[in-house]
């Protein structure tokens, strides 16, 4: 009996010491991803000819209307109301409300955002917008417009304060407007907004 419980015991022991491990072996997952991530927003950083700061999204919400996040450096920062949202993979949104440590940016995917867009392979210009959904919208696009399914859309430069050339996504549909007057393309964005956790935010010159 005694010799059951002794071994009892150890075995209690060994599954909390494995819990232990486990917990650290995660830990120590989530900094590599960490580190990685953070390596490639420094590289990106490094690459763009604007001056940028880096930020970390600290809170998010998205209702039935909006879509926003909070990042942990605002006005003390250099960061200003309209300043465009990057990461290294694509463009995220923009600045919409300014506190001395922290911001509010609009996703891309917010229904209220705007944004002038090319399509890469055929120079064919349009308006993207959000949706509150998993894709955006190309929109304005006359019915002649030479778009197709896989083509890369980035920003065309035309809208204020937004770069030339930064990826927006890629079609996944082409379709005539319900007025038969032109085209839209839903496209899924290159950055998924649930997935943000550290972003640039590019200062715009005076």
């Amino acid at each position: 009996m005694v010799h059951f419980h002794r071994n009892m015991v150890q075995l209690e022991i060994l599954k909390k010491e494995n819990l232990i491990l486990k917990n650290e072996l995660l830990e120590y997952k989530e900094m590599q991803l960490e580190n990685s991530r953070l390596k490639s927003l420094l590289d990106f950083k490094v690459s763009l000819p604007y001056k940028s700061v880096a930020a970390r999204v600290i809170g998010r919400w998205q209702d039935n209307w909006t879509a926003s996040v909070v990042i942990d450096k605002g006005a003390k920062q250099g960061i200003r109301g309209g300043c465009v949202v990057v990461n290294h993979i694509g463009l995220v949104g923009r600045v919409i409300d300014v506190q001395p440590l922290t911001s509010v940016v609009m996703l891309l995917n917010d229904p209220r955002m705007g944004v002038s867009a090319v399509v890469q392979r055929s120079r064919q210009e349009g308006l993207v917008s959000g949706t509150l959904a998993e894709l955006l919208v190309l929109r304005y696009l006359p019915l002649d417009a030479d778009v197709q399914v896989g083509d890369t859309v980035v920003t065309s430069g035309l809208s204020d304060g937004f770069p030339k050339g930064v990826l927006v996504g890629s079609v996944v549909e082409v379709g005539n407007e319900l007025s038969g007057l032109g085209r839209f393309a839903s496209i899924k964005p290159a950055v998924r907004p649930s997935n943000l956790e550290e972003v640039l935010v590019i200062i715009r010159k005076e």
